[in-house]
């Protein structure tokens, strides 16, 4: 057999065919051949990618060009014999590096924890004899043996199935199982999903039994596919580390410039050259945030711990801050939008309606009609009907520690649940009425059915199926009088219902019954009931809740289109003019045509693996920031495509978290909606400490600019400028990391793709807030030049200090005046405030950061100067803001 040959289609031609080309039988290999083509194909493995080393995570923190900048003026500061500042620099970015490395690697470990890999078995015929085998043993020409319970453990053509229906979910996004037929025609260009005389490898047998030939192994399998799909995508930067590699290049320019234009005018000036290169090195540490690399992996870093605590895990730094510049949040239904349970809401009787409230598969829950609750006991149809539900059935529903747990087909467990609501067990009805016969489900009869013997002694034989195949059986309807015969007028109503809530998004079973044991005809019909996978409690809350941050939600999913469309409008997820588009009608669109329709569609259904990473790219070719909700492995490659991949961590698949950002441990959507606030926070507060840390720095280097320009003495030495950025900006920079909320932090829109970190308005506030420092910082420095100019370098360096420590009360909020609560929210820049103080108090009171700050005791006179002068800028940015904040109320 040709290797290429696993590269071909399966599903259209005939058994004969398949089996020819597999150069098989429905015997089987022998043990030989079947050694030969494990050498020739390769072991039924997936290849996982190997997890990132921590050597890759550490060298991933230096890939900064912040940090190459403080590098580089660390050797210049070497090179001109300052070993102090050099060290302490190279301090810096070891402390950095390490509080990265250490936050990242703790990070990814955590995850690996979740990637397990299961190695199952299959049941084989080999030599024409049945054999357990390892299923990576397995080889294209083998024939294994399926039945409930287990997993397909690779792709294979149906050779005989007897009832056989599979959970494919994790594949194709489908969440009620498969019916398969062996003998079915499929034709070349159908999806996945409706492959019906195929199965896959990770897929679940619900039910039934069969034999199929295996076609692919491994990699070449449709999981393998998707995953090799996946592997080809490259990581996607998320919109933080683009603004914060923009912020860097920025800075290196700036830096250049400033330090080059000193050292020029200086040296034509007449200045010694050794002195304008000493004034030069100061600036470029001066124009240098030292903390922002820590300050901004710090507080990424207590963002994880708070996400952690809300139950979503971050794969990867940069994408804790991700999720708050969200703009559209395309997500799987199953599972995420849905609870995964099949559930009974709706029975139709001949006289009324009742809809079935409840939680998955709890047995809670009640049967409402026209909003009233009422008892099923009082209602004959309805009993009977719930009676149905309960005896003509296979599954079972039990409590376990991790919650309730299906054993057979979802839909029969809804009905029987549905049972239990009403206080029905089918052990005991069991009891009282004795299971006589079974005819299960077939693709011909489309009905399943038990006998029994009534507790009169009557035989009586129940019945549930497809409601056209029933309902043209049906000659008589139960009403809550007893029997009446079935009219053409009944009839075109039981059709009509029928109808009604299918177009609802519903999966409709008949439920009738006979006299006899032969259900082929004259049966009485008892009810309709519908079933659905129903939205999970807090969802449309959500949803509703995105929409008031300006972040639009939009359903992928492999379900049908009426099923999509129905629970998208359930959820709110469809407006006015919104649109459905289903797979067959994508797939007809190119790029351009996809990416002029994406922003109107609210619910994409019928979707293949290839179509949702086409639906991501196209939104992303709208400038829009998508961040993609999965758990099957047909969402990894869009998982990885997106701004931010997100996984379920509890039922998700190892394919779909390893190709994640961010793990949901509780599965929950809500949880995504505490992470995006939890983004949002994260970003505000970035924004705030490179607010503080920029016009802080500005400040140092206009005191050194202007003073140099102006023929004057440095106001400031080099290790006292790293002293500012180390200590007195870092402390209270760190302390904004922690600043809680801004009320109205989720009903503000996303702020746009395109927007630089250091926005115009954003810039002209620090130049301002710069300018102020500035000027406050060069008079106290002045004054002392006349008055005591030995002590001149040290009144500039408090009042410069002091002033940068005050100054983080207007770093703390932009909305308002910070009031005495809103101060309290944040201990801990109180206690940034008082600590940097103290170590600032200290250079001029411990002897020894005297000497290598070359600091010098100052006076009353000289503290009540610098007291004053350092107050003045937390003064005005007050009085700024409560301006602004008028004129905002005013307009």
């Amino acid at each position: 057999m040709n290797s290429r040959s696993q590269g071909v289609a399966w599903h259209p031609g005939s058994l004969a065919d398949v089996l020819g080309r597999l150069e098989s039988s429905a015997a089987g290999l022998g043990t030989r051949e079947a050694k030969l083509r494990l050498e020739q194909f390769g072991p039924n493995a997936l290849q996982v990618s190997p997890p990132v080393s921590a050597w890759q995570i550490l060298l991933d923190q230096l890939k900064s060009i912040v940090v190459a900048l403080l590098f580089v003026a660390s050797i210049l500061a070497l090179a001109l014999g300052d070993r102090l500042e050099a060290v302490a620099i190279l301090a810096v970015l070891a402390i950095n590096t390490t509080l990265g490395f250490v936050v990242e690697l703790r990070a990814r470990r955590a995850m690996e924890a979740l990637l397990s890999l299961e190695v199952t078995h299959a049941t084989a015929l080999r030599d024409g004899r049945q054999v357990e085998l390892d299923a990576r043993e397995l080889v294209p020409g083998d024939v294994i043996l399926l039945d409930a319970g287990m997993a397909v453990p690779a792709d294979a053509r149906l050779l005989e199935a007897s009832e056989l229906r599979v959970n494919e979910a994790a594949l194709t996004g489908e969440s009620a199982p498969v019916q398969k037929d062996a003998h079915a025609r499929v034709d070349a260009d159908m999806p996945v999903a409706d492959r019906i005389n195929m199965v896959y490898k990770t897929a679940a047998v619900v039910s039934g039994g069969a034999h199929a030939v295996v076609v692919a192994t491994g990699m070449n399998t449709e999981v393998g596919r998707i995953g090799r799909m996946t592997a080809e995508l490259r990581d996607e930067k998320t919109p933080l580390e683009e603004r914060l590699d923009t912020l860097g290049r920025r800075l290196v320019w700036l830096t250049i410039a400033i330090a080059g234009l000193v050292l020029l005018l200086g040296v034509l000036r007449g200045y010694a050259a050794l002195l304008m290169v000493e004034a030069a090195i100061a600036l470029a540490i001066a124009a240098v945030p030292e903390g922002l690399p820590a300050v901004a992996t710090i507080t990424l870093g207590l963002g994880l711990r708070r996400m952690a605590r809300r139950n979503a895990l971050i794969r990867r730094l940069p994408a804790v801050e991700a999720l708050g510049s969200a703009t559209t949040i395309c997500t799987d239904k199953t599972g995420t939008l849905t609870a995964g349970q099949m559930a009974v809401t709706r029975i139709w009787l001949a006289d009324f309606e009742t809809d079935v409230t409840g939680d998955g598969y709890a047995p809670g829950g009640e049967f409402l009609r026209d909003g009233q609750a009422i008892k099923p006991e009082a209602h004959s149809a309805l009993l009977e009907a719930l009676r149905i539900a309960t005896l003509a059935n296979r599954a079972r529903v039990e409590s376990e520690p991790e919650g309730w747990t299906v054993y057979g087909d979802p839909t029969e467990a809804a009905l029987l649940v549905a049972g239990r609501k009403a206080g029905l067990e089918r052990e005991t009805l069991l009891a009282s009425w004795p299971e006589l016969k079974l005819y299960p489900f077939s693709s011909d009869r489309r009905y399943m059915a038990t006998t029994h013997r009534t507790p009169a002694g009557e035989v009586r034989t129940l019945l549930k199926g497809d409601p056209t195949k029933v309902l043209e059986r049906c000659t008589r309807v139960l009403v809550s009088a007893g029997e009446r015969p079935a009219d053409e007028a009944q009839r075109a109503r039981l059709d009509a219902a029928n109808q009604q809530l299918a177009s609802q998004g519903l999966r409709v079973l008949a439920l009738a019954y006979c006299a006899g044991d032969e259900p082929e005809a004259d049966l009485t019909f008892v009810a309709l009931a519908g079933i659905i996978d129903p939205p999970v409690p807090g969802v449309k809350e959500t949803i509703e809740r995105f929409r008031d941050a300006g972040i639009r939600t939009v359903m992928i999913t492999g379900d049908q289109r009426p099923t999509a469309e129905a629970i998208a409008r359930d959820l709110g997820l469809m407006r006015d003019g919104d649109l459905t588009l289903d797979g067959r009608a994508l797939r007809g669109l190119d790029a351009n045509g996809l990416s002029d329709i994406a922003g109107r569609v609210g619910a994409f259904s019928r979707v293949s693996p290839e179509d949702k990473l086409r639906i991501v790219t196209a939104l992303q070719e709208r400038s829009e920031i998508v961040a993609m909700l999965g758990d099957g492995v047909n969402d990894a490659a869009a998982l990885k495509k997106a701004a931010i991949g997100v996984a379920m961590g509890v039922r998700g698949t190892d394919v779909a978290r390893e190709a994640a950002d961010v793990v949901l441990t509780d599965d929950r959507f809500e949880t995504v909606g505490a992470a995006v606030e939890e983004g949002r926070v994260i970003y505000d507060n970035i924004r705030k400490f490179v607010y503080y840390l920029f016009s802080c720095n500005l400040a140092e280097v206009l005191v050194l600019m202007l003073a140099t320009l102006a023929g004057l003495p440095l106001p400031l030495a080099p290790l006292q400028i790293l002293w500012l950025n180390l200590v007195t900006d870092t402390f209270p920079a760190l302390a904004l990391a922690l600043e809680p909320a801004d009320p109205d932090v989720m009903r503000r829109p996303p702020r746009s793709p395109q927007a630089a970190l250091l926005s115009r308005a954003f810039l002209l506030r620090v130049t301002a807030s710069a300018a102020v420092i500035t000027a406050c910082a060069l008079a106290a420095w002045l004054w002392a030049l006349r008055t005591s100019p030995d002590q001149a370098m040290t009144v500039c360096f408090m009042t410069l200090a002091l002033a940068q420590i005050f100054h983080l009360g207007n770093a703390r909020s932009t909305l308002a005046v910070v009031s005495p609560s809103r101060i309290f929210a944040n201990p801990a820049a109180i206690a940034a405030v008082v600590l940097s103080a103290g170590l600032q108090l200290a250079t001029v009171t411990s002897p020894g950061l005297r000497l290598v700050l070359d600091t010098a005791p100052l006076t009353g006179r000289h503290w009540l100067v610098i007291a004053g002068f350092s107050l003045v800028p937390a003064l005005v940015g007050q009085l700024a803001k409560l301006w602004r904040n008028r004129r905002v109320s005013a307009s």
